[in-house]
């Protein structure tokens, strides 16, 4: 985030492209656009612009939009956002950029943040911003995506890549898990969690989960893992083992941990770090706890233990953590 941040909102420029989808196009206001403050200010401010001066843009639907601004407003970005396009022509076909897309990018200012949602990480990799840096796009484009850019590290099994000041995002839905984990490492979980409340999405995806799980929805026919997460969920401040979950749905430990994944696209320990993480991160935001209390609430048993766990997940320690954003949760 910019220095000035706390005078304005953040700027989140998307730059919409001819063929672009419209589901895509709209994420970055539904997500940013809800983002407010403790006062209920505004957190970000959302711009759309094209690479042609203010008219019409093509979409993959049965009707244009029309955009008023041009390549000019990427030079006011904080963030620049590009969605996915299905007409992005020698970009997609020969990985080069066109005269008039290298000129808008051009404008780009140096530290602007860079968001790709879906195939959107072409444009960004024609420009030679995702050379030698992790990035994903939609799994049925990751083996396109890899050949044409070999210098780009793609993942073609997560759902978004957070990279510091560059993200990518798998297609569709995973955008908008991008777009709320970007809201929360702004401005902390109890911000980002009432964005998504507001737009009824889940509020978090880990990046790592996978994008295709070969049976999303569990056959109706067979038990679900649902309860069992239930009863975790209700005692992550305890001790819980993989047989005790597995017990709550009646399975042998075999049965239950391939359902889980399955279901969840996580094994049942990654399921369990990651909610204690985030009890942990909303602990630390909304309460006095001391490091040692939020620890044992949050099932880590021991600051150590919660201290390399965050360290991993966030980069961050937990007294840091809660430096940064606690204030603003308690305001």
């Amino acid at each position: 985030m910019p220095d000035d941040r706390t005078s304005r909102p953040h700027r989140v420029v998307v730059l919409a492209l001819d063929g672009l989808l419209p589901f895509e196009l709209g994420i970055p206001q539904r997500i940013f656009g809800r983002a407010r403050d403790a006062r209920h200010r505004l957190l970000y401010e959302v711009v759309t612009c094209s690479v042609r001066p203010p008219g019409p843009v093509v979409t993959d639907a049965d009707f244009s939009i029309l955009v008023r601004n041009g390549p000019e407003a990427l030079a006011t970005a904080d963030t620049v956002v590009v969605p996915a396009s299905y007409e992005l022509g020698p970009v997609h076909e020969e990985g080069v950029l066109t005269e008039e897309l290298a000129a808008a990018l051009a404008q780009v200012r140096p530290g602007t943040r860079l968001v790709a949602i879906c195939t959107g990480g072409y444009v960004l990799a024609a420009a030679g911003l995702l050379d030698g840096r992790p990035a994903t796009t939609h799994w049925a484009s990751a083996e396109h995506f890899q050949r044409l850019f070999p210098k780009v590290e793609v993942d073609p099994d997560v759902l978004f890549v957070d990279d510091g000041d560059v993200l990518t995002s798998a297609g569709v839905a995973a955008g908008i898990d991008l777009c709320v984990h970007i809201v929360r490492r702004d401005h902390g979980t109890a911000v980002a969690n009432e964005v998504a409340r507001r737009t009824v999405v889940p509020p978090h995806r880990d990046g790592g989960q996978a994008q295709y799980i070969e049976r999303p929805v569990p056959d109706p026919q067979q038990s679900s893992t649902i309860a069992a997460r239930a009863w975790a969920l209700a005692r992550l401040h305890e001790p819980i083992q993989l047989r005790d979950m597995a017990a709550q749905e009646a399975m042998s430990v075999r049965t239950f941990t391939r359902r889980f994944r399955a279901e969840a696209g996580l094994s049942p320990g990654q399921w369990l770090t990651r909610q204690r993480v985030e009890r942990a991160r909303h602990l630390l935001e909304s309460t006095g706890l001391s490091v040692d209390q939020v620890a044992r609430e949050a099932g880590f048993g021991t600051a150590q233990s919660m201290r390399q766990h965050l360290q991993a997940a966030l980069g961050v320690t937990p007294t840091a953590y809660r430096r940064t954003f606690r204030s603003g949760a308690l305001a």
